[in-house]
């Protein structure tokens, strides 16, 4: 599938799939940002996407910004509705003790296109009993 972007500032990078089988294409960031414990920086990554319709671009971590450096999005899994035509930006968060420096040009997140299914929501009275019924939070047990 191709997908068009437009690009805003010199200092982008087309989004780029670091292997044969990768399923999220790397999003870099156009400026540097250092970012102290517990903040939150709009990392903007200088493109916009034309995602198909019936297709979403989810925004998710790479796993090892994530672990080495605490930095993640801070909304977990941003979501980019085929309609929406502005600059991609990442909320990074820095959940480590330390503070962190994202250089221009680093790999921030990566974007996932995936098609979605648009459910049609219908009032009910019941719903129809399971063996789980409105158990929540842990309750089938952890392992």
């Amino acid at each position: 599938m191709k997908v068009r972007i437009k690009v805003f500032n010199e200092n982008a990078t087309t989004p780029v799939y670091a292997s044969e089988n990768s399923a999220g294409a790397d999003l870099y960031s156009t400026e540097t940002h250092k970012i102290s414990p517990g903040e939150t920086a709009s990392v903007r990554t200088g493109i916009a996407i034309e995602i198909p319709d019936g297709y979403v671009g989810l925004v998710c971590a790479r796993s090892g910004l994530a672990l080495k450096r605490g930095l993640a999005p801070a909304n977990k899994v941003g979501v980019i509705d085929s309609d929406y035509r502005g600059e991609i930006c990442v909320a990074l968060y820095n959940q480590s003790k330390e503070r962190q420096t994202v250089e221009t040009g680093e790999r921030v997140a990566q974007l996932v296109i995936t098609p979605y299914l648009k459910a049609e929501f219908e009032n009910a009275e019941e719903l129809s009993d399971t063996l789980r019924g409105a158990g929540g939070f842990g309750s089938t047990g952890r392992k």
